[in-house]
């Protein structure tokens, strides 16, 4: 069972990158959210591995945090999805809002992400509301910040043409450099993590 690679960048697109440790070269499916943090080819990688063995295919699935690998571990085991279902998952929302949504049953937030229809977002907030990582848990949902703030950003930047996932990762990060910011500030301070 392989549980963690580390080498260089071979090669790299959205969902899928290749690995080389030694020569060998591994194919491993990611979710958006660790695609975005890889450098370029040929640049050092570590990921955290998780091995999903059937009868007729050997898939591996990298991470670069072990929250986004145990959510997605969590996941697969909701009965309905499978591996290709869960990347989908992690690659359309950031894990702190992944577990916001499920904590406070969001199925609306869920619903939003592409492949993801309501019984299936109902079905993950049933299953995984009381299953959620043990850093996830120990969070407060007060901790994780409003909603209303966050949606509005998020909006704003989708509307300017960014991907979701990429507009969400800069909102979180303006959400942390300025607490406390009203609109345009966090506004501000999101389009500079963009233009980084």
């Amino acid at each position: 069972m392989i549980a963690h690679l580390h080498g260089r960048l071979f090669e790299k697109q959205p969902n899928r990158i290749v690995v080389d440790v030694s020569g060998v070269g591994y194919d491993v499916s990611v979710p958006l959210s660790t695609f975005y943090g890889l450098g370029e080819p040929g640049s050092a990688v570590s990921l955290r591995i998780h091995t999903h063995v059937r009868e007729d295919v050997l898939a591996l699935f990298g991470f670069a945090t072990r929250l986004e690998q145990e959510l997605f571990e969590r996941l697969i085991s909701v009965s309905g999805i499978g591996p290709k279902l869960a990347l989908s998952v992690l690659s359309g929302i950031e894990p702190p809002e992944l577990i916001r949504a499920i904590q406070t049953a969001d199925v609306a937030r869920l619903t939003a992400i592409p492949g993801v229809g309501k019984k299936t977002s109902e079905r993950i907030v049933l299953e995984l509301k009381d299953r959620l990582p043990h850093a996830a848990a120990s969070t407060p949902v007060d901790d994780l910040p409003g909603p209303s703030l966050r949606d509005d950003l998020l909006s704003a930047l989708i509307n300017l043409g960014y991907h979701r996932p990429l507009a969400e990762k800069a909102v979180d990060a303006a959400i942390k450099q300025t607490a406390g910011g009203d609109f345009e500030q966090l506004l501000r301070q999101a389009l500079r993590e963009l233009a980084r």
